[in-house]
């Protein structure tokens, strides 16, 4: 017989985790609340890379997603890496320090010269003098729902059901197997529950007794929330992640720019539209970075609200004792998702993760996490 198993959320995680479990041949039922993507998925700038993440558990978590994404090419995939330029003294300081950190751990790297930054980037607004640059080849960008589509996409090949519309209402377990209830009554049974709830992890895990602290975008401010403008189409060549410490930028298909600047994020509110003075602030800094964007409009503008565990950490494992309930929650999904849908599954199928093996739900029980970092105000990452 095979392993019957409930994925609640289908976002890009839920979407990847139950690919996987359809390739080990799991009986999948994927519940999703509202629809596909909905909730993180639709609103990550998509940045596909390892750059800023620490502690070092964290770091080889994500260097190693890095390169499954680069083993599941499709058209949703543009591998063409991240260029950064560093103008003031104090962003060349934390540049320097990160780029000996990632060189030390064996994470590609490369200090361009201007020329070499404008052959990379030719509408790229030459910087004064001094400006530093250095180009990380291994990353990339997604188009996030293109990449969920695939990913679900393959699961429903696989046989997996996906129920939209179904909001989660209680989860119990048993020595038999969990049942989880919706909010119309109806049951889906399973021998393992997997939650991929995302900004909603915390909620979902409490229906079953277990305890996975999520910050909450309306108190957490910067951590959880960030503005990303989608310019209309633009005469500009951009062909990869531009970051800066005032604008980060990549293409969004169709001559469309996605654009953010973390340093506004302190305005961002989850429950108020993007004010226009913050709209058109943003408009303003994109042609002192590329040319053949004057005039620039916002086709769409919205507040993304990242789903980010109370120590700001990956949580990946079984949180009960009786292995029935695994709950995995990131603030880096896109990029985690290609991997995640491999280790996640192996675990379920009883295959213990390595790379898994620090990021345990039980650390909140036990007291080991702490509180979640305060970002520095340097290029964003997801």
């Amino acid at each position: 017989m095979s392993v019957r198993v409930v994925v609640i959320g289908a976002g890009v995680l839920g979407s990847a985790v139950a690919a996987g479990l359809t390739r080990r041949g799991a009986q999948v039922t994927v519940l999703e609340a509202r629809a596909p993507g909905a909730g993180t998925s639709s609103t990550s700038v998509a940045w596909v890379n390892a750059n800023n993440k620490t502690p070092k558990e964290y770091f080889d978590l994500n260097h190693a997603a890095v390169w499954a994404h680069h083993q599941l090419p499709g058209d949703w995939f543009f591998p063409t890496g991240n260029l950064e330029c560093a103008l003031t003294d104090e962003h060349k300081e934390q540049l320097e320090a990160r780029v000996g950190r990632l060189i030390a751990m064996g994470y590609p790297v490369e200090r361009v010269t201007a020329r070499r930054a404008l052959a990379l980037e030719p509408d790229l607004v030459p910087p004064p003098p001094g400006t530093e640059y250095v180009f990380f080849p291994g990353e990339a960008y997604v188009q996030p729902l293109r990449l969920l589509g695939r990913l679900l996409g393959e699961a429903r090949d696989g046989g997996a059901t996906v129920e939209c519309g179904a909001e989660v209402t209680a989860i119990e377990t048993s020595a038999s197997g969990a049942k989880v209830t919706l909010a119309d009554g109806r049951t889906f049974a399973g021998d393992v529950v997997v939650t991929c709830a995302g900004r909603w992890t915390e909620r979902v895990a409490a229906l079953a007794g277990v305890t996975i602290p999520m910050l909450d975008p309306a108190v957490s401010g910067t951590v959880t929330n960030g503005f990303l403008v989608t310019t209309a189409a633009l005469p500009a060549r951009l062909s990869r992640v531009l970051t800066t410490a005032a604008l980060n930028l990549r293409p969004d298909g169709g001559g469309r720019l996605l654009l953010q600047s973390l340093p506004l994020d302190g305005l961002a509110r989850p429950d108020a539209p993007v004010p226009g003075e913050v709209i058109n602030e943003i408009l303003t800094l994109l042609p002192g970075v590329l040319r053949g964007t004057e005039g620039a409009t916002a086709e769409r503008a919205v507040v993304g609200q990242r789903a980010m565990p109370g120590d700001g950490l990956t949580v990946a494992g079984f949180a009960d004792a009786g292995r029935r309930i695994y709950t995995v929650a990131t603030h880096s999904g896109v990029t985690l998702a290609p991997l995640l849908m491999e280790e996640v599954a192996g675990e379920v199928f009883g295959q213990e993760s390595a790379l898994l093996a620090p990021f345990r739900p039980d650390r909140f029980a036990d007291g080991t996490a702490g509180p979640a970092p305060t970002p520095a105000r340097r290029p964003g990452q997801q």
